[in-house]
């Protein structure tokens, strides 16, 4: 069944929706499959109020530059269409839910959970797997290795192009083969007939460029190291156990 998801960030004019802030950007990235679609959603709105300093440090945007910009509730239907039937990713979720549910509040319509499949705290899962560290969109960034130099000051598709990178990363193993079919041996024969590769597996061979560029690769890698990449040692097979003995009583 194919699994559709989409990853939502929002921009304000402050911090507490409670206090009357309102969003002044929307950005939403459509993942199917765990595979980027290439559909987005990014809307600029009119807050019709006033930025606090502080959140205008952190998006520059103004409300100068915001009021032809249309209202949240000329766009809302265009949103939930967006959202509709998608699990949805948000980086601290109870901050952006809170101001989702406020501008649906105000036209009389229902909490925004009610519109979606679910949500996911993209937050609440990374402190799961990373206690104790900082989870910040740039710290994580910085852990799964996604460049994020470009981002000068936050944006809402901009932040929601970054967390759908660092979610898939975070969340690689899942769709590993050994979860698909698990790693009994007996498994795979049923799957592949008892021979490998399986019928009609199209096996397609490095090309001569290729095995250059891991071997450079390895080598680069090896040199970081100072000391062999770990696929060159497999690819070397069992070390001689009477050679490690002799090393090590030479050490």
């Amino acid at each position: 069944m194919s699994v559709r998801q989409v990853v939502l960030d929002t921009e304000t004019t402050g911090l507490s929706a409670e206090d009357g802030h309102r969003i002044v950007e929307i950005g939403c990235i459509e993942i199917a499959d765990r595979r980027l679609t290439g559909r987005s959603l990014h809307l600029y709105l009119n807050p019709e109020r006033e930025i606090d300093a502080g959140a205008l440090a952190v998006h520059g945007l103004t409300l100068e530059r915001l009021q032809s910009e249309p209202r949240f509730g000329e766009v809302a239907d265009r949103v939930l269409d967006f959202l509709a039937g998608a699990e949805v990713l948000i980086h601290n979720a109870p901050f952006d839910l809170g101001f989702l549910d406020a501008e649906l509040e105000r036209l009389q319509r229902r909490p925004f959970v009610t519109w979606v499949a679910g949500v996911v705290d993209t937050l609440a899962m990374a402190r799961e797997l990373h206690p104790g560290k900082r989870n910040s969109l740039d710290a994580l960034c910085e852990r799964y290795a996604i460049s994020n130099a470009h981002r000068k000051l936050h944006g809402a598709l901009l932040d929601a192009e970054l967390l759908a990178d660092v979610y898939l990363a975070m969340t690689r193993g899942q769709d590993s083969l050994e979860i698909a079919i698990g790693s009994d041996v007996a498994a795979a024969d049923a799957l592949s007939g008892g021979q490998w590769p399986p019928r009609g597996l199209r096996v397609l061979a490095a090309r001569a460029a290729e095995l250059a560029e891991h071997t450079a690769t390895l080598e680069a890698i090896g040199r970081d190291a100072k000391g062999p990449a770990l696929w060159t040692r497999l690819e070397a097979g069992p070390a001689d156990p009477a050679a490690d003995h002799d090393g090590a009583r030479r050490g």
